[in-house]
């Protein structure tokens, strides 16, 4: 697995133990554990729990490596589908929007 570096490189310097629990821990330990879960569902949870908050900030990121993880479009726009259900219609026409750019 690729090392991720945003922590360090967007808050080393302000928060760098925020930092390194970002970079070491959750994208080090935590994503790497693939015996455990695959990268592309702990991208589909990821997404699904970005959604629900509204954390669109975030959500753009994640859906981008989701895509990198494997998501096909129609994985996406189905699992979307579903959440907006459960989460809210307005929530999923801004992801929807966000994955539109992604997949095209």
């Amino acid at each position: 697995m690729e090392k991720r570096t945003a922590g360090h490189d967007q808050l080393g310097d302000f928060a760098p133990q925020f930092a390194e629990l970002n970079d070491d821990i959750l994208f080090g330990q935590v994503w790497a554990r693939e015996d455990q879960l695959s990268p592309r569902d702990r991208s589909l949870i990821t997404i699904a729990a970005l959604m629900t908050n509204g954390d669109y900030e975030q959500l753009k990121y994640h859906l981008q490596h989701g895509k990198d993880n494997g998501i096909t479009k129609d994985e996406i726009v189905e699992t979307v589908t579903q959440l907006a259900f459960y989460v809210g219609w307005p929530k999923a026409w801004t992801v929807l929007k966000m994955a539109k750019e992604i997949w095209k």
